[in-house]
């Protein structure tokens, strides 16, 4: 074979190599029961919800006297040990002997919500030996509502396996991706007033930034529309006195005070008595 033909193959052995890395790499994602077509908005919706979770691994260890010691690892669509290709989202692992169990799997997902939950749902576990007819392990997840706590509190409630059918493990934990989005509330009026003030403010301060810097304005000359302002004022101020006063405007004051008239009449009073007789 030429040297180019070596370099040719050596290439594509290469790139090969490279896309398999890449597919073994890119961690699997939850898949829903059934056929891709079959799966509901309802469904996408929520585990793309979800999604802020998966870079998260949570631990919960139980400890039953000396029988029961196990440590309980758990993601969000996604696999606990990505290398061994499992699907497995919830394991336990006995912590005497070492043994790992899968309790539920990505790749048998159901999921569907509540006003303040999420409850996410891994089928197809390893199955049982001598409880539950042998069925195959199914886990159970509550995600509750907690606003500003991305993820808390993981634990294991419970493990249903005293019945024949459907038995299941109960875990639950925290998180603010369950909460319902919050409305906002203000109403229209006050959105409204909102923006009017803000425009105002702008209009304010721009324009005496503008009378400030390009005009050269000083003092009260600095108020945007300065001459148009104060007239308006004035033209109020009439209209006011127009409407509000209650007597003529040429009619005489109703009291006598202290006024440079008196003062003057007094005077002429004082002088009546110094007139020769």
């Amino acid at each position: 074979m030429s040297p180019p033909c070596h370099t040719s193959a050596l290439l594509l052995v290469l790139m090969a190599l490279a896309v398999a890395g890449a597919e073994q790499s890119e961690e699997r994602s939850c898949d829903v029961i059934g056929d891709e077509s079959s799966e509901s908005q309802m469904e996408r919706a929520l585990l793309k919800k979800l999604e802020p979770l998966s870079h998260l691994r949570f631990n919960v260890t139980v400890e039953k006297g000396k029988t029961e010691n196990y440590i309980y690892h758990f993601r969000v669509c996604r696999e606990v040990n990505s290398t061994s290709h499992d699907f497995g989202g919830l394991v336990q692992i006995d912590r005497q002997t070492g043994k790992t169990t899968v309790i539920g799997r990505i790749n048998e997902t159901q999921v569907f919500n509540g006003s303040d939950w999420i409850m996410l749902i891994y089928k197809g576990g390893d199955s049982y030996g001598r409880h539950c007819s042998g069925e195959k392990r199914r886990a159970v997840i509550m995600i509750s509502c907690k606003r500003g706590v991305t993820a808390s509190s993981f634990s294991i409630i419970s493990e249903e396996r005293e019945k024949e059918q459907e038995c299941f493990y109960l875990f639950e934990m925290d998180s603010s991706v369950a909460c319902p989005a919050e409305n906002s509330h203000l109403s229209v009026g006050s959105i409204l007033l909102i923006t009017f003030v803000s425009l105002i403010a702008v209009y304010i301060v721009g324009g005496f930034l503008y009378q400030r810097l390009v005009v050269g304005a000083k003092g009260m000359e600095q108020i945007p529309h300065f001459a148009f302002w104060q007239d308006l004022g004035n033209l109020v101020a009439d209209g006011c006195d127009f409407v509000c006063r209650s007597k003529p405007r040429n009619a005489p004051a109703a009291y006598r005070g202290v006024g440079d008239d008196q003062l003057g009449e007094e005077s002429e009073e004082r002088d009546d008595h110094l007139l020769p007789m």
